[in-house]
């Protein structure tokens, strides 16, 4: 069975940097796209970042815009999330999800990693 793990939580200072990862492991994850999804203390699980594993489509959702970046490499099966000038709304665990085909939902889902941004 496939298995998504994320790595690279961790605490940072506001304004700082940090990078999370997303590895697949198991028998070979074939999927259309790759997603970032966060979900804060008390709020809803949100949609934070998408790329597609072929053309490296790209979409983010606004309040990521122009800090994160989402980018994958796919000899390494590996999905990564490059998060820039952080605040505190940004605490969130971080969870990585497989959209396994076109139009479909985020259906493979991993454990999520803890992203905590000091003031």
């Amino acid at each position: 069975q496939v298995q998504l793990v994320e790595s690279g939580g961790g605490l940072v200072q506001a304004g700082g940097s940090l990078r999370i990862s997303c590895a697949a492991s198991g028998p070979t994850l074939s999927s259309y796209a790759m997603g970032w999804f966060r979900q804060a203390p008390r709020k809803e699980r949100e949609f934070v970042a998408s790329i597609t594993w072929f053309g490296g489509r790209t979409s983010y959702a606004d309040s990521v815009k122009g800090r994160f970046t989402i980018s994958r490499d796919n000899a390494k099966n590996t999905v990564y999330l490059q998060m820039n000038s952080l605040n505190s709304e940004d605490t969130a665990v971080y969870y990585c999800a497989a959209q396994t085909r076109y139009g479909g939902p985020y259906d493979i889902w991993g454990q999520g990693t803890q992203v905590t941004v000091s003031s």
